[in-house]
Parts: C-alpha cells; structure tokens; sequence
C-alpha cells in the first residue's frame, strides 16, 4: 500500500471509529477512549527513536511534561485554541529533544538511557520551582463545558483531538519507516559503527529522530491539561507515562508502526478496565507481568510472533 493510500485508510479508520463512539452514550467511554489513544501517540512516538534506531528513552515523561505545562504557560499569557496550544507543546518539546540529543546522542547503551533518566528528574525539579505554572502546588485549568463550532461536550472533542493525533503519529510512523530516512535508522540500529563506516550521518539521522519523538510527545501531553483541569508534577511526570511507553512497543513490537498500536491499545485498554474493577494501583503490576511474559514467550512483540508464524506456515 503506498503512501497516499494508506493516509486515506488511517483517516476513513478513524472517521469511522469517532462516528462508532457517538453511538455510545457512556461519556466514560470518551475519557477511557482518550487515555487509549494518548498511548497510541507516547508508545509511536517512543518507537521512532527505541524501536527504529535503538536508543532506549526513559525520558519520555518529561516531554510529555513539556508539552502539558506549555499548554499551562501559554493559557495564562494568551487565550489560545486547543490545536494552537498542541503545535506550539509540540514545537518546544522537540527543540528540547533536539537539544537533549545533541548533548547525549554522543553516548551509547545504558549510558544514553541514564542520560534521558536525569532530563526527566532535572525537568521535574525546574517545574517544581516555577511558581507560574502552579510549581509543587499545581495548576487548575478550567474546560468550556461545550466546544462552540463543534457543538458536543469538550471530553468528546477531546477523543476527537486525540484520535487526530494517533492517527497522524501512526501515519509519520509508517512514512518514516518506509522511506531513506527509517533505513537509515535500521542501519544504526543493526550497527551503528558499520553505518558510519558506509558514510551514513548516524548524527545527523539519530538528531532527526529524538526531535520528530519528542515533538509528539509534547503534542500528546498538549492536552492533559484540559482533561484533567488539575496539573500537578507528580501527575505531569507520572511513572506511568515512561513505564507504559516503553512496555507498549516491546509488547506490540518495535520493528514497525503496528507494533505500539497493537501493544498501547491491548495494554491500555486492559488497564482502563483493571482501574474500574480492581484499582489503578494494579496498573503497573499488570504492565510488569506482560512485559515479562512477552520477553520470555515473543521477545519479538506480537507483530514479530505473527511474523515467525507466518513464515512457518509457508516454509
């Protein structure tokens, strides 16, 4: 399927999800619905630097940070539109991703992960200390009750928003992957020592990733804000957030776009429901144990299990 085609599938797929959702009149289905596709943005977006060129990010909760408190910033100074506040969380999470790569892109391994490990603990701190955007205490953003042009309740534009969002991370995901660029990340990933070898500008490429993953995480943290009209750190900078990143790719599998769909809508989805009938505080439990699982079972993902299936079955 080229390019083009599949931008026309992904958008008729999620006009067709978003037209399925208002025939549920449940306004909790919207609010777990939002979570689902907030993971479907962090885990896609994780997966173009962990998955493509194999830098593990533990950062992923303070761009999403970024991206929220932005959002926060940018309401007290100026009355602002939804999208306005997503471009402009996107466009300072990826400088700081750009800046971020640049000072530890030079590292390799563990040695980058701990790296972005400190960018989240250093973000935290600063956002602590700043007193406009509510510092330790936090910050109340009140939601209109309605969206004027859209003329539904705002946790439905919300849904809306946020499928927007996955859908077009999931679309760059698979134009990445598919073109120079995403071979270029595949050779880095393999070896990286070989690919400077052969001329490839692993820098250049690898600087290109951590801004293009950390714009979408900003994008994705953009509204937070306004869905839970109360942003604190500890809420902001959530361990959920770089936990469940991290686990949804490895679960789905990193090697294509597919893999953080399956994994974020399969794990999310599961943890929506565990927060209803058991608590929320199982929620990393159950996280845990499928990674664990997964690793063991298909240290592949599901896409690479269906892959070696597939494979066996015509062999």
């Amino acid at each position: 399927m080229g390019t083009r085609a599949f931008v026309a599938a992904a958008a008729a797929a999620g006009a067709a999800v978003f037209a399925l959702s208002l025939l549920i009149h449940n306004e909790y289905f919207f609010f777990a619905g939002y979570v689902v596709l907030e993971y479907v943005v962090l885990a896609t977006a994780w997966n173009i630097l962990g998955g493509y060129t194999g830098y593990v990010n533990f950062g992923t909760a303070a761009l999403f940070a970024i991206g929220a408190y932005s959002s926060v910033a940018l309401s007290k100074l100026i009355s602002l539109p939804l999208p306005a506040l997503i471009l402009a969380g996107g466009l300072l999470s990826g400088i700081v991703g750009l800046g971020i790569g640049y000072l530890t892109l030079r590292l390799r391994g563990v040695y980058f992960s701990i790296a972005t490990l400190a960018l989240a603990v250093v973000a935290q701190t600063l956002i602590v200390n700043w007193e406009f955007v509510g510092g330790a205490r936090g910050a109340y953003i009140i939601r209109p009750p309605h969206v004027p042009l859209f003329g539904k309740d705002y946790i439905q534009y919300l849904f809306l928003v946020m499928l927007t969002l996955a859908v077009a991370a999931l679309v760059i995901a698979r134009t990445v992957e598919r073109s120079r660029l995403g071979y270029g990340f595949a050779a880095i990933r393999d070896d990286e020592l070989a690919a400077e070898a052969f001329g490839v500008p692993t820098l250049r490429l690898k600087l290109l990733a951590t801004t293009l993953s950390g714009a979408l995480m900003g994008m994705a943290g953009a509204p937070l804000p306004y869905y839970v009209t109360y942003l604190d750190p500890a809420s902001g900078f959530n361990l959920a957030y770089a936990v469940n990143s991290i686990a949804m790719p490895l679960i789905g599998g990193t090697a294509s776009w597919l893999g953080p769909l399956i994994g974020a809508v399969l794990l999310a989805t599961i943890q929506q429901l565990a927060t209803v009938e058991i608590s929320s505080a199982a929620n990393l439990l159950i996280v845990g144990l499928l990674l664990v699982g997964f690793i063991i079972a298909a240290p592949n993902g599901i896409v690479g299990l269906f892959e070696h299936y597939w494979r066996a079955r015509r062999a």
